[in-house]
C-alpha cells in the first residue's frame, strides 16, 4: 500500500514526455533528422531504409487471414503466420522513418497512415503461438502484442500534429482496449513474473506504452499502478540473471529483453525527471557489460541456449550502455546489425539505431581480448589476439533447467580467425513441438546436438536438478583451466562421476587439451565421446582428424587403438526454417572399463 502511494504521489505531479525528450537538438526532432538525411556517416543507414521503402511500394501488403492464423493450430507451424506479420511491422517501420527523414513526401506519408491502418485492423496483435487457450484472445498480452502497442504509442509521440487524429484516437483506444485494460483488470498473466525476456519485453512495453500516452491528471492513477505493477516484473526479469550478469537464455536474448528493459528505464528515467533510475543497479552495470563478453572473435557468439551462431549488435542500445557505464566498450562498427537484419521488425530497436547511436564514437576493430568466467552461470569465455586474428574458446556448466534451456553441460566450442571449428548449432525452429515434450527429440536442444559423451547410449536428462559443479577454474595471460563434474547431467545409476578437464594454451597458435575422466560402479556397454562441427574433417593418418577452414586448420588427437572414430552428415532446421548440415564426431571406446581416463587434443596449424 506504502509503495503503491509513493507512485500515486510520484505520478500526480508528472510532466508528460514530448518529442523534444529523445532528440538533443530539441525542435521536436525536425533538426535530427534533417542532419540524419544529410550525414554523410548515416548515408549507409539512410539508403538502406530508403530500398526498403521503394521495396514495399512496390509490394502489395498481406493479410493475415483465418487460414493462416489457423496453421499453429492445425499443424504446429509458426512461420507462416509470422512471415506476413512481420512484414506488416517492417512496412510500418520503414514508411515512419521514411517520413520523418523526408517529411515533404506524400507517397510515404501515404503509406505510413495505411501501415498504421492495417495493423490497427488485425484481429490480435498476439502470435497465433501466444495466443492462451484459457482466456479469450482479446484478453491476452503476449511479446508482440505488447510491442506493437508499444510501437503505435511511440510513433503517436514522435509524429505528433502529423497524425490524423482518426488514426491518434484509434491508436489510444486500441492500446488501452489491448494493453492497458487486460493488464490492469484481467491478469495475473503468466509472463508477469517470469525471470526470462518475457517479464521485461511484456511489461517493459506497457509501462513505456503508460509513459508516453498517459498525460492528463485524470491518468495518473491508473498510470501508477500500470508502473506500480510494471517495476515488479522488472524486479523478476533481474532475478534470472546471476550477480556475474550473464543471461542464461543467451546473446540473443540479452539483446531483446535487457533491450526493453532499457527501453523502458530510460523513458522511465526522462519522464520522472530523474528520480527513478534503474541504471545506478549494480546489477544492471554488470548486465550490461555481458554483449561484450559473448563474442568469440568476428560476429563468432558462444551461443549456448536458444541463440545463433552468428551474431550483431544494436548500436544504438550498445552506445547507450556504452555512455553510462566506463567498463562497456563501444562495439566494433563490423558488428552494427543492418536494418533489414531482425525478421521480427522491431520498432524500438530500431528507432534507438538510429537516435541513439553515437556516429562520434568509432569502436574497436575488435572487442579487448579477455577471460570472462560467469561464476553463477557456470560459463568461460576466453577471447584473445594471436598470429594474426582472434581465437575463442568457451565452455559451460549450469544447469539442464534454465530458461530457453539445452542439454548441454560440459559443452564446449572453438573458434580461430572468425571460423567456428567446434560449435553449438543454437536455436531451431521455433514450431508448437519445439517448445512441448518433443524439445530434446531436437538435435540443436538435445545433448545428441553437443559435445558432451553419449553413456550406454544415454543422453543427457533436463531439468534444474541435472547440474555441474566446478571443480576448478583458473585464468591468467598464457593458459585458462577449467574442471567441472558432470555425473549429475545423466540418469545413470551406474555412472559414479565424470570430470571434464579443459587446458587452453594461448600461444601464438593455441591449443587445447581436453581429458574426461569417468567412473562406473560396473563397465558400461558403449560409451561414445561426441564432438559437434560444421565442418567435415579429413582423415589422413590413425589418430588424427583434420579441419581446414581457409588459411587455418585444427588438428584433432585422439588414440586409435583405444577409440574408433566416426563421422557422420546430420541436418537440423534452423531458426528460419532452413535446412542445416552438421557433422557429428564420435569416438567410440573400443574397450570399456569401470575407471575410464579419455584424451584428445586440439592444435590450431597455418595452412
Amino acid at each position: 500500500m506504502a509503495e503503491h502511494e509513493e507512485w500515486e504521489k510520484l505520478t500526480e505531479g508528472l510532466p508528460p514526455l514530448r518529442a523534444d525528450d529523445y532528440y538533443p537538438e530539441g525542435e521536436g526532432g525536425t533538426a535530427f533528422w534533417k542532419s540524419l538525411r544529410v550525414d554523410p556517416d548515416a548515408q549507409t543507414e539512410v539508403n538502406v531504409i530508403r530500398t526498403e521503402g521503394e521495396r514495399l511500394l512496390c509490394s502489395p501488403s498481406e493479410e493475415l487471414t483465418y487460414s493462416l492464423f489457423s496453421l499453429f493450430a492445425v499443424q504446429g507451424s509458426r512461420l507462416e503466420y509470422e512471415r506476413v506479420y512481420f512484414e506488416k511491422r517492417r512496412r510500418l517501420n520503414t514508411f515512419a522513418f521514411l517520413s520523418l527523414l523526408e517529411p515533404e513526401s506524400e507517397t510515404y506519408e501515404a503509406a505510413l497512415w495505411d501501415a498504421i491502418w492495417a495493423i490497427s485492423s488485425e484481429f490480435t496483435w498476439c502470435l497465433p503461438a501466444h495466443v492462451d487457450a484459457n482466456r479469450p484472445v482479446s484478453e491476452t498480452i503476449d511479446l508482440f502484442s505488447a510491442e506493437t502497442g508499444f510501437a503505435l504509442a511511440e510513433l503517436s509521440l514522435l509524429l505528433g500534429g502529423r497524425l490524423p487524429e482518426l488514426l491518434r484516437v484509434r491508436i489510444a483506444e486500441l492500446v488501452d482496449e489491448r494493453l492497458f485494460r487486460p493488464y490492469l483488470e484481467k491478469g495475473p498473466f503468466h509472463w508477469e513474473e517470469l525471470t526470462n525476456n518475457w517479464s521485461a519485453v511484456c511489461a517493459g512495453s506497457i509501462g513505456s506504452a503508460a509513459l508516453l500516452l498517459m498525460e492528463e491528471k485524470r491518468d495518473h492513477a491508473r498510470l501508477a499502478r500500470i508502473l506500480e505493477k510494471t517495476e515488479r516484473s522488472m524486479s523478476f526479469y533481474l532475478q534470472g540473471f546471476g550477480e556475474d550478469g550473464a543471461c542464461p537464455e543467451g546473446l540473443g536474448y540479452w539483446n531483446y529483453g535487457f533491450g526493453y528493459f532499457a527501453y523502458y528505464a530510460d523513458l522511465l528515467l526522462k519522464r520522472t525527471g530523474g528520480q527513478r533510475d534503474w541504471f545506478r543497479e549494480d546489477k544492471v552495470r554488470r548486465i550490461a557489460g555481458f554483449q561484450q563478453k559473448s563474442f568469440m572473435g568476428g560476429r563468432l557468439v558462444a551461443n549456448f541456449s536458444d541463440t545463433q551462431p552468428y551474431g550483431s549488435v544494436h548500436p544504438g542500445l550498445s552506445h547507450y550502455l556504452a555512455a553510462r557505464y566506463a567498463e562497456v566498450e563501444a562495439p566494433p562498427a563490423s558488428l552494427h546489425a543492418d536494418y533489414r537484419e531482425d525478421h521480427c521488425s522491431r520498432w524500438a530497436p530500431a528507432l534507438r539505431n538510429l537516435i541513439w547511436r553515437d556516429r562520434a564514437v568509432e569502436g574497436a576493430a575488435e572487442w579487448k581480448d579477455g577471460d570472462f568466467v560467469f561464476e553463477d552461470a557456470g560459463w568461460l569465455i576466453s577471447r584473445f589476439t594471436a598470429a594474426g586474428g582472434t581465437f575463442g574458446f568457451a565452455a559451460k556448466g549450469g544447469h539442464n533447467g534454465e530458461s530457453h534451456n539445452h542439454n548441454d553441460l560440459g559443452h564446449f566450442m572453438l573458434a580461430g580467425r572468425g571460423a567456428f571449428f567446434l560449435s553449438d548449432l543454437g536455436c531451431g525452429e521455433y514450431t508448437r513441438d519445439y517448445f512441448g515434450e518433443a524439445r530434446y527429440e531436437y538435435d540443436c536442444n538435445g545433448s545428441q546436438g553437443h559435445s558432451v559423451p553419449i553413456i550406454d547410449g544415454r543422453y543427457q536428462q533436463e531439468g534444474t536438478e541435472r547440474s555441474a559443479t566446478v571443480v576448478r577454474c583458473e585464468t591468467s595471460e598464457e593458459v585458462c583451466r577449467l574442471e567441472l563434474e558432470l555425473s549429475g547431467a545423466y540418469e545413470d545409476g551406474n555412472l559414479r562421476s565424470f570430470e571434464r578437464r579443459w587446458v587452453w594454451n594461448k600461444t601464438d597458435l593455441p591449443s587445447l587439451s581436453l581429458r574426461d575422466e569417468f567412473r562406473f560402479a560396473e563397465a558400461p556397454e558403449r560409451l561414445t565421446e561426441r564432438f559437434v562441427s560444421p565442418v567435415r574433417p579429413e582423415v589422413t593418418e590413425a589418430g588424427v582428424l583434420r579441419f581446414a577452414r581457409a588459411e587455418l586448420m585444427l588438428e584433432l588427437h585422439y588414440d586409435p587403438k583405444r577409440l574408433e572414430a566416426e563421422v557422420e552428415e546430420r541436418t537440423y532446421r534452423d531458426h528460419y526454417g532452413k535446412d542445416m548440415v552438421w557433422y557429428a564426431l564420435d569416438f567410440r571406446v573400443r574397450r570399456t572399463e569401470a575407471d575410464l581416463g579419455i584424451d584428445f587434443l586440439f592444435n590450431f596449424v597455418t595452412l
